[in-house]
């Protein structure tokens, strides 16, 4: 396993050819202290908010977030969240009579897909200049915010996600999707911290996520096999990673007692075309860049 990976501090802002450099040979960059603790104090306070004003027994569905099934694939919840904020909760959230194994606020694995926009507090922290002056150096023309997700990678159930590219489930042509991940508490090995395959976003797209027939398949474009992931990316509370949209990267099951919320943006280029066989749309809300 390797360690020994680069990390960058926001005070060697503005982007620099070191940094661009890191990220064209290796496909993900590290920045320090991007976001105070208290700011990432006050975003989780506001996820919290969020889940204890939403009322799970008039939640129907209980959408469940799961890639080792892809369930989610199936379901309209799911599929119309791309202009929303809609909630999802852990594959071990309930009970076999359909009850919640915990309070709300532990069962939860994530909320998606509009909060950038569509929430005030997470409009104001995905929203400025410094990201804008990233996203522009490693090659984004017009950056345009794509989704948003509060992730919560709970206590002892925080879902494993599997092996994948980014660019699978938010395609563009040319390819230019960017994920922009924020550790919002201390990710560790032990709580679910991400793993990425150095340098693999230099190979082709694997997969792709794309609605055929009316429903959602996963395509297989390229038989190659994924690359072993080979970097830890243990961060403190407040740190930015930056994935390319074809980097390999997963996260393991928390089976911790920490957990590891995290918020992730996704940006694509306004310049691409967005392809409507993508399952995020957003019919009603039209994209915005940073600033």
């Amino acid at each position: 396993m390797n360690k020994n990976y680069k990390k960058f501090i926001k005070e060697q802002l503005p982007f620099n050819n070191e940094m661009l450099s890191f990220w064209n040979a290796n496909g993900y960059l590290v920045i320090d202290q991007f976001y105070s603790s208290l700011e990432c104090d006050n975003i989780k306070n506001r996820a919290n908010h969020l889940i204890y004003n939403f009322d799970p027994q008039n939640y129907i569905n209980k959408s469940v977030f799961d890639t080792n099934h892809q369930k989610h694939a199936e379901d309209k919840y799911f599929l119309e969240s791309g202009d929303k904020i809609h909630f999802f909760f852990e594959n071990k959230a309930f009970d076999k009579n359909g009850n919640l194994t915990n309070s709300i606020e532990f069962v939860i694995n994530k909320i998606g897909h509009a909060l950038h926009d569509l929430d005030p507090e997470f409009y104001n922290f995905s929203h400025n200049k410094v990201l804008d002056n990233i996203a522009k150096s490693i090659g984004i023309k017009s950056p345009k915010l794509l989704q948003s997700m509060y992730i919560f990678k709970q206590p002892h159930i925080g879902g494993e996600v599997l092996c994948h590219q980014d660019s699978t489930f938010l395609y563009t042509k040319p390819e230019t999707a960017v994920g922009f991940w924020i550790a919002i508490e201390d990710a560790t090995i032990d709580n679910g911290c991400l793993w990425v395959a150095t340098g693999s976003h230099k190979g082709p797209l694997r997969k792709l996520f794309a609605r055929q027939n009316g429903k959602m398949e996963m395509k297989i474009i390229d038989l190659t096999p994924f690359e072993k992931t080979d970097t830890a990316i243990e961060v403190k509370k407040g740190t930015l990673i930056l994935l390319h949209g074809r980097l390999h990267h997963y996260s393991s099951e928390n089976k911790s007692n920490k957990s590891r919320h995290a918020y992730s943006l996704h940006v694509v280029d306004g310049d691409a075309i967005y392809p409507k066989e993508n399952w995020l749309q957003r019919d009603s809300l039209p994209l915005k860049g940073f600033v």
